[in-house]
């Protein structure tokens, strides 16, 4: 038996027809594909910080018209030569309300140990705008630069004059209506207001709901208002709704040239930058030392916001040690990038004798915050 050579003969047999199970199982495909791309890239409620650049307190930084020039510069005072570095770090936000970040970078984020990832509220709260919070992030660094001065000159003990002032007021606060912008905080329940820390501690002992007389000078004139503290958003402690800065009158022209850059985070390590140039040898012994913390004039190191991204940003820099407010030890215990040791400090004094000690390559005694 033969069989006809013909192609048509093969083409003449039914065509396999491709099951409906299977056109849904595309069709669903299609449809997660799409449902998911659609929700990688829509708005998502957080930002993300991440390390942001390093400064050399020590060394210099670029101006607006491309220059080199100190970043901390005493023109009228005998200063003295410096070595090794003394590193500030910096933080960058990606992501506001106005420019908000995708799901898909949020979730890139959450696989970076280098970054973390924040509820939009948490940075600008109550629809707080990013050019509103670049103006409050750039009044604290001016207020953290003179402070870096006063601490630094205390620990110096060259005398200078200081007066507490309302550098703003919160709008819907206790204080709206009844202190502006510029008022000298003088006294609050008849003990005298020196700095941040002891108008904090009358409204402490006021308590939330309390009553707290304020002596305010205004436009040259003396008076006294009455304030009732509420509960802070952040922590619950009493608080009237400014922003508290202290005005000085230095004996001396300390110059912090650093643009662009906001908080008030920088104030430890301009404080240390300060100090080593005002005093004899190299405070370093050429070591190059990170860290971050406020401070107030008195020399007090408080507590900031995103040391995490800090540290990896002081290691990637080159550092090989970092200062860490004491307060924020709990962030860091666990989080430590490795080859990077980190030291808690309380205090500028603290701080100059950490410094010292890893200048002398003795840090036995140093306090450190644990991995």
């Amino acid at each position: 038996m033969s069989l006809p050579d013909s192609p048509e003969w093969f083409d003449a047999r039914p065509a396999a027809r491709t099951p409906w199970p299977t056109y849904l199982g595309l069709g669903l495909l299609v449809v997660a594909a799409l449902g998911t791309a659609a929700f990688a890239t829509a708005p998502s409620p957080y930002v993300v910080e991440r390390p942001g650049p390093v400064f050399d307190t020590l060394g210099e930084v670029e101006n607006a018209d491309g220059d080199r020039i100190p970043l901390i510069e005493i023109p009228d005072e005998t200063t003295y030569p410096t070595s090794g570095e003394l590193d500030l770090l910096t933080v960058y936000i990606g992501g506001s309300r106005e420019n908000p970040l995708t799901w898909l970078e949020v979730a890139q984020a959450w696989f970076d140990p280098s970054r973390s990832v924040l509820p939009i509220d948490a940075v600008y709260p109550d629809g707080r705008t990013e050019e509103e919070a670049d103006e409050q992030s750039a009044a604290a660094m001016a207020g953290s630069q003179q402070d870096a001065v006063a601490a630094a000159l205390t620990e110096l003990d060259i005398p200078y004059e200081s007066v507490l002032v309302v550098g703003g007021v919160i709008d819907g606060t206790p204080a709206d209506g009844v202190l502006e912008a510029g008022d000298d905080l003088l006294t609050a329940d008849g003990t005298t207001l020196t700095d941040v820390d002891s108008l904090r501690d009358v409204l402490a002992a006021a308590g939330v709901g309390g009553s707290v007389e304020l002596g305010i000078r205004r436009g040259g004139s003396e008076s006294t208002v009455r304030v009732v503290p509420a509960a802070s958003e952040e922590d619950g402690s009493a608080v009237i709704g400014v922003y508290p800065a202290s005005r000085y009158d230095f004996p001396i022209d300390v110059r912090i040239q650093l643009e662009r850059v906001g908080g008030p985070s920088a104030g430890m390590m301009f404080a240390l930058g300060i100090y080593d140039k005002l005093t004899p040898g190299e405070l370093t012994g050429g070591e190059h030392i990170a860290g971050t913390g406020t401070i107030t004039g008195s020399g007090e190191v408080g507590a900031i916001g995103g040391i995490v991204q800090k540290m990896y940003g002081a290691r990637e820099a080159g550092a090989d040690w970092f200062l860490a407010p004491e307060t924020n030890c709990g962030e860091v215990v666990g989080r430590i990038p490795s080859g990077l040791e980190v030291f808690a400090v309380t205090d500028l004094e603290e701080a100059i004798a950490a410094v010292e000690a890893i200048a002398d390559g003795d840090t036995a005694q140093l306090a450190l915050c644990e991995r």
